[in-house]
């Protein structure tokens, strides 16, 4: 197993760095409260693009696959920007932040997506709801919190092994 030195960093009181050991070295378990906040932060993004999608989508009037294809781009393209933006705070440049945001953020967004977008697909009419049906956010909402659910334990997974949103925590402060 390769390893790597590691930054610290001053937290507050409480901070836990996901060991499970206390101690901050390794690839330990991480803990369910750093996964629920990686996978809150991946859900921003990809709620920011759904619903910028779906209304760029329904202002041209495009029909579900191009107007979800957009959706899950914009997705993609949000999560990413919410990882950039604090990378570049940390003083880096835009090559490393691009970089560290695609290994932080890839399989989180790809499976929040997946899921999310595979609720839609099977929710009766929902792909046929615009934005002033209630069905529209009733099941983009629910939709949401099944990726949530599912894409939490596959964070704590990636933060445990060194990977996924562990290594933004490389570039906080």
């Amino acid at each position: 197993m390769e390893h790597t030195a590691h930054t610290h960093h001053q937290h507050g009181p409480g901070h836990d760095h996901g060991s499970g050991h206390g101690s901050g070295h390794g690839h330990g378990t991480a803990s369910w409260p750093m996964a629920a906040q990686a996978t809150l932060h991946c859900l921003t993004g990809c709620a920011i693009g759904e619903v910028l999608g779906m209304v760029v989508g329904t202002a041209f009037g495009w029909g579900n696959l191009p107007t979800t294809l957009l959706a899950v781009v914009l997705a993609f393209l949000f999560g990413y920007s919410l990882t950039m933006r604090g990378v570049l705070r940390a003083g880096v440049d835009l090559r490393t932040a691009v970089r560290v945001a695609l290994a932080a953020d890839t399989l989180s967004i790809a499976v929040m997506e997946l899921i999310d977008n595979g609720t839609i697909l099977v929710w009766p009419s929902a792909m046929d709801a615009t934005l002033a049906d209630a069905l529209f956010w009733v099941s983009l909402a629910v939709s949401l919190v099944i990726a949530f659910v599912v894409t939490t334990p596959v964070n704590k997974w990636t933060i445990g092994r060194g990977k996924g949103h562990a290594v933004v925590h490389r570039y906080h402060h």
